[in-house]
């Protein structure tokens, strides 16, 4: 494809957030030439190789048949918590898991170059300039420089998912957490705006291109089969897991009582989220008023969402915004001990992919509501209590119901049990399993080969991989 005077494409990237294009267009054309050879190095016309810096895997001697995989993360100048959360334990896990996988993460700074130009303060074109600039230009040269013979690729949030324009296919794998980042191209959804249809289109284009899809919750599964992103057989069924720091044993050391100390030992209900709109933080605010009307006591802790100026605005004319506490970025030792503290959490967004809050409250056996759609209700199931979407009357009579008493809660052995079906070394293990089922079986080999000793066949799929998994 060729860009287009209403931003249209360049080779599956939407031209808008590429400077005209030239700069993706050449690491496209590097990839195409690759064709045939797995590295730069073997090309005796690349002229990448040495000029861009980043990963440089390379293979060990014969007799070594771990994987090498790269783990392709988000920036960490995004500050996208969850996501740091999914990379981070996917690391920890197969660290821990050296005779079978060298992992080796990759990623990419946000540089400051537009942010150095003379614009306004507070504006955030700038910012997603520079943005731009690191997804679409830098971490795709990064990551054409670090192809190898036998590599394998994760990409480990779908919103990368252009990434795989630049990689081997057949040897890279998107996790995709939720459909949000296709919206602007499916159901009727259709933006307006092409740049965000050439946006959805590339990161569509870029998980159709892979050789294996992740997903973590059935719904997140069934959706993007339904909406033709992915057929069946390339999914495989990878839910998140709980990190170790959330226990149901307290501890006196997890800092959560300097946190809480302004409310002086008064109850809280606990929110954990970002402020993006999905998450409905209007019914919790909603919600927690009426609430409040009828436990004065209450207090509102939030955890993790940059209000904007009507969400503050929202608080002010509720008369709760000095009764709601925002603590700035815990670690995870000290969200759990809010979690454990909580009189009652809150879950009410509209859409999620997985919902990482319940099953961090349920292992903390906190009590908890949520937004009654497919994915919360698969994931916290009858560990959890549930409400309409949107009926904040209904989350108020609910959450009171239990800060009072009158409701008979699941049984805290229900909580916990639920909780520990939920596991990031069990989430490592089944994308592990489904690399090595892409891998060839000895490293010795120059050049990449399927085995189909250990390759699910077309007929039988992904599906059927997963399947013959669990019950292994």
């Amino acid at each position: 494809m060729v860009p287009g005077e209403d931003g249209g494409f360049i080779d599956g990237l939407p031209a808008p957030f590429l400077a005209g294009g030239s700069a993706y267009a050449h690491v496209r054309v590097a990839a195409a030439r690759l064709d045939g050879h797995d590295s730069l190095e073997h090309r005796p016309d690349a002229c990448l190789g040495d000029a861009v810096g980043g990963l440089r895997p390379s293979l060990s001697g014969d007799g070594d048949d771990r994987l090498r995989i790269a783990v392709m993360l988000d920036s960490p100048d995004e500050q996208w918590a969850c996501m740091d959360l999914v990379g981070e334990m996917l690391l920890d896990s197969w660290s821990r898991s050296d005779r079978e996988v060298e992992a080796q993460a990759m990623s990419v700074r946000i540089p400051p170059v537009a942010r150095r130009l003379p614009f306004e303060r507070g504006l955030r074109g700038p910012l997603n300039a520079d943005r731009a600039l690191a997804r679409y230009v830098m971490y795709p040269m990064r990551a054409l420089a670090a192809r190898r013979p036998g590599m394998l690729f994760h990409v480990v949030d779908h919103s990368y998912a252009h990434l795989v324009h630049v990689l081997p296919g057949s040897r890279t794998g998107v996790y995709c957490h939720d459909l949000d980042a296709f919206r602007p191209f499916l159901d009727g959804h259709l933006s307006p705006k092409p740049f965000l249809r050439a946006l959805a289109w590339t990161l569509l284009q870029g998980v159709r291109a892979a050789a294996v899809v992740f997903h973590n919750t059935r719904a997140v599964g069934d959706a993007l089969e339904r909406a033709g992103v992915v057929p069946r057989e390339k999914l495989v069924h990878a839910p998140l897991g709980v990190a170790r720091e959330f226990t149901s044993r307290p501890d006196s050391s997890d800092g959560a009582e300097q946190i809480l100390a302004p409310l002086a030992g008064r109850p809280f209900v606990l929110h954990v989220s970002s402020s993006v709109p999905r998450k409905r933080l209007d019914v919790l605010f909603e919600a927690f008023a009426r609430l409040r009307a009828r436990h004065p006591d209450l207090h509102l802790v939030q955890q993790g969402a940059k209000l904007t100026p009507e969400q503050r605005a929202h608080l002010q004319r509720l008369g709760i915004a000095d009764v709601t506490l925002q603590p700035p970025k815990l670690e995870r030792s000290t969200l759990a001990g809010l979690y454990r503290r909580a009189s009652v959490v809150l879950v009410t967004s509209s859409a999620e992919g997985f919902g990482v809050p319940v099953i961090e409250a349920l292992a903390c056996v906190a009590p908890v509501v949520a937004s009654d759609i497919p994915a919360l209700r698969e994931v916290g199931q009858a560990a959890a209590l549930f409400a309409p979407v949107g009926d904040f009357e209904a989350f108020a009579e609910i959450a009171g119901s239990i800060v009072s008493g009158r409701i008979a809660l699941p049984a805290l052995d229900t909580r916990l049990a639920h909780a520990a079906t939920f596991s990031w070394d069990r989430h490592a293990r089944t994308i592990l399993d489904a690399y090595r089922a892409l891998a060839p079986t000895s490293k010795r080999t120059a050049r990449f080969v399927r085995q189909k000793s250990s390759e699910p066949s077309s007929q039988e799929g992904w599906a059927s991989f997963d399947a013959k998994r669990k019950v292994g």
